[in-house]
C-alpha cells in the first residue's frame, strides 16, 4: 500500500555536496519533492513485485484491472516486468537464477521522490529500496543509474538483483530520462505515483510549451541535456538514500557517507553515469563497477555515441552483407541512392557494400562489433538514437528538431494518430524511455519517399557540418565528456569485445587508457563473445553465439565487496576467453569467470 511521507521526512534536509562523514540532513531546503513510501510484502516484494522468475518469463505483461486507470501498484509491477525483460536473459537455458543472478523474494519498503539538479528545468526520479533484512552491521548502499533511457526501475536486474538479497539498500536514478512521456494532444503527463494527470499536477516531466500534437519525452525534450549531469544525478540518488535510511531505520541513524558503504554500479548509459560520478572529488564513493559504459573521453580513439550512431545509420545496412549477414529488403535501392548522394562509392551493389564496410573499418569498427551491430540495424536503433540524442544535446523543444522529426502515436501502417487513454496510462510501465516503442513512433517528414535517407543525412551533418545547429549539438556533446576518477577510488570496467551498440574501442578502452595513464586504479575485463543486449539472448540465433554480461558485473561486485571487507584483492585486468553455449543450457564453464 502507499503511505505518504510526513513527519521526520518532511523535516529532513539534504546538502547538495555532502562530504565524507557529513549526514544528508542540515539546515538548507531539501532538494527532494513529491516524496512517497510504499510497502512491499505479502505477495509483493522489492525485486519482482511477487512475480518471481516464472512471472517475469510470462510472454504477456501483468494485466491492469482497468486499462484506462491502472493503480500505482499495478504500474510498478508491470514496470518491473518490463525492465527485467529489457535487461536480463530470463529464457529457460539462459542460466538466470541457476548459474548466476537472483530473483529471490525480498520484502521491504520503497522510498521515492523527484530530485532537482541545480540549473535543470526538469526533475529526475530517485528511488531507494530498503529490504526488511537490511544488514545493520554492514550498512551498505548500492547506487545505480538506469541503462539506456529507462525509467526508475531500469537498473533492477543490475543493482537490485545483486544488492537486495545481500541486505544492502539499493538506490536508483533515472538520470533525467525515463518513461514520463507527455501527451501533447491530451495535455497530460505522469505524476510521482506513475498515473497520468493534467498539467496543473506535479509532473515528472512537463515540456516548456505544452501546445501541439504528438508526444514529448524527458530525455530528448527537457532542454536540460541531462547526460551532462549524469554524475550529479547518481550522487543525488546516494544522498536521497542516506536521508531515507535515517527515516526508515531511525535506531541506526544517522547514515552518512562516512559510516555507510556506497558502491555505484550501472551498465550502458548507467555505466557511463557511474563513471561520471567517480569524478567527484568528495570522498563519498567506495567503489565503482561499470559495465559496457557509454562514456566519452578525450583522445585514445574515443568517439561519441552520436558520431558513430549517425555514421552507422547510413553505412551499416550496406556493409553487413560483406560479413555474411543477409541483406534487408530494399537494400540494393538504398545503397544505390546513397551512391547518387555521394555517401558511397562504386558502380555495383557489391562495390557499394565494400565501400561502406571500408569506411566503417576506417572509423574504428571491428568486424565483431559490426556483426553485433546488425541487431541495432534490425531494430532501427541507430535512427532512434540519432533522432532523440540530437534533441537532447542541442536542447531543442519537442517542436523544433533540427531535422524536422517529431514523435506521435501511430497506427500499424505508420499513419499518425492521437494516443488512447489506455496507451497513455501504460507508458510509464511499458516504454523504454526512447521511441519507437509502446505505441509511439518517429515521424520522419520525408519518409517513405526517400527511404529515410534525407533525415539520416541531416542527422549525420549535425556532427560533420558547420551549421548553427551542428555547432549547437556538438556543444552539448562536449558537455558530456568524462574526467578522471577520484584518486584512490577502485573502479572496475567490464565490456564485451563484440559490443555492437557501444563498441569498447570508442568508449571503455579510451576511458581505461586515459585513467591508467594518469595513475588511477582502474581494472578492465574484456569479455569475448559478449555483445550489448543480454535480453536478446533468448532468441536462439543470438543465444547460440553470445553470452551474457550480467554474470561478470555481479562477479565484479562480489570481488569489490570482498576487497572492501578486507577479504580479497581487486580483480586484475583480464581478456576473458569464453565458450559459446551453441544451443545448450548455459553452464559455468561457458563463462570462464576469472579467479
Amino acid at each position: 500500500m502507499n503511505i505518504l511521507r510526513h513527519g521526520a521526512c518532511a523535516a529532513a534536509i539534504a546538502l547538495l555536496s555532502a562530504c565524507a562523514g557529513v549526514p544528508a540532513s542540515s539546515g538548507n531546503p531539501s532538494m527532494f519533492s513529491q516524496q512517497r513510501t510504499t510497502e512491499h510484502r505479502d505477495g509483493d516484494d522489492l525485486l519482482t513485485a511477487g512475480l518471481g522468475l516464472e512471472g517475469l518469463r510470462a510472454m504477456l505483461p501483468p494485466a491492469f484491472a482497468d486499462a484506462d486507470h491502472p493503480t500505482p501498484a499495478e504500474l510498478r509491477r508491470r514496470a518491473l516486468w518490463s525492465n527485467w525483460r529489457g535487461i536480463a536473459d530470463l529464457a529457460p537455458g539462459g542460466g538466470y537464477g541457476e548459474v548466476y543472478g537472483s530473483v529471490a523474494s525480498v520484502p521491504g519498503r520503497e522510498f521515492s521522490a523527484f530530485a532537482q539538479v541545480p540549473g535543470a528545468t526538469q526533475p529526475h526520479r530517485v528511488l531507494l529500496q530498503v529490504p526488511d533484512a537490511f544488514d545493520a552491521k554492514k550498512r551498505c548502499i548500492v547506487v545505480a543509474a538506469s541503462s539506456g533511457s529507462r525509467g526508475i526501475h531500469g537498473a533492477i536486474a543490475v543493482a537490485g538483483a545483486w544488492g537486495l538479497p545481500k541486505g544492502c539498500a539499493v538506490a536508483y536514478t533515472d538520470k533525467g530520462a525515463g518513461t514520463d512521456y507527455f501527451d501533447l494532444d491530451a495535455g497530460q503527463g505522469i505524476t510521482a505515483d506513475g498515473t497520468a494527470a493534467a498539467t496543473d499536477a506535479k509532473l515528472a516531466f512537463k515540456p516548456g510549451a505544452t501546445s501541439g500534437t504528438g508526444v514529448a519525452y524527458k530525455h530528448a525534450h527537457s532542454q536540460d541535456n541531462p547526460e551532462a549531469d549524469w554524475g550529479r544525478h547518481v550522487k543525488q540518488a546516494a544522498q536521497f538514500a542516506l536521508e531515507s535510511l535515517d527515516e526508515a531505520l531511525p535506531a541506526q541513524a544517522p547514515f552518512t557517507f562516512g559510516n555507510t558503504r556506497v558502491i555505484a554500479v550501472g551498465i550502458s548509459n548507467g555505466g557511463g553515469a557511474v563513471l561520471r560520478a567517480a569524478e567527484d572529488g568528495d570522498d563519498w564513493l567506495d567503489a565503482v563497477v561499470a559495465g559496457e559504459p557509454n562514456v566519452l573521453v578525450e583522445g585514445h580513439g574515443a568517439r561519441n555515441l552520436f558520431d558513430y550512431s549517425s555514421d552507422a545509420a547510413l553505412l551499416m545496412p550496406c556493409a553487413l552483407p560483406q560479413l555474411g549477414i543477409p541483406a534487408m529488403p530494399g537494400l540494393e535501392a538504398k545503397c544505390a541512392a546513397l551512391a547518387v548522394r555521394g555517401v558511397l562509392a562504386g558502380d555495383t551493389f557489391e562495390a557499394r557494400q565494400q565501400d561502406a564496410l571500408a569506411k566503417l573499418r576506417a572509423g574504428g569498427w571491428t568486424d565483431a562489433a559490426l556483426r553485433a551491430g546488425s541487431i541495432s540495424v534490425a531494430f532501427d536503433l541507430w535512427r532512434a538514437v540519432g533522432v532523440g540524442y540530437a534533441s537532447a544535446y542541442g536542447r531543442y523543444p519537442h517542436d523544433a528538431h533540427p531535422c524536422g522529426y517529431r514523435y506521435s502515436a501511430m497506427n500499424p501502417d505508420f499513419s499518425v494518430r492521437a494516443a488512447t487513454t489506455s496507451e497513455r496510462a501504460a507508458w510509464v510501465a511499458d516504454a523504454s524511455g526512447i521511441p519507437p516503442g509502446a505505441g509511439v513512433g518517429i515521424i520522419d517528414p520525408q519518409a517513405p519517399a526517400d527511404m529515410g535517407l534525407t533525415g539520416l543525412q541531416c542527422l549525420r551533418a549535425l556532427w560533420t557540418a558547420d551549421s548553427a545547429d551542428a555547432r549547437r549539438v556538438r556543444k552539448g556533446i562536449e558537455q558530456t565528456r568524462a574526467g578522471l576518477p577520484r584518486k584512490g577510488l577502485p573502479v572496475v570496467v567490464i565490456h564485451g569485445t563484440d559490443d555492437g551498440l557501444v563498441p569498447q574501442a570508442f568508449s571503455s578502452a579510451p576511458y581505461v587508457a586515459m585513467a591508467k595513464s594518469a595513475g588511477r586504479d582502474v581494472r578492465y575485463w574484456q569479455v569475448r563473445n559478449v555483445q550489448h543486449f543480454d535480453a536478446f539472448l533468448g532468441f536462439p540465433q543470438y543465444g547460440a553465439f553470445y553470452l551474457p554480461l550480467l554474470p561478470y558485473v555481479y562477479n565484479a561486485l562480489d570481488r569489490v565487496d570482498a576487497y572492501l571487507d578486507g577479504n580479497g584483492t581487486l580483480p586484475a585486468d583480464a581478456v576473458i576467453s569464453t565458450i559459446p553455449r551453441a544451443g545448450k543450457p548455459l553452464a559455468g564453464d561457458n563463462l570462464a569467470m576469472p579467479r
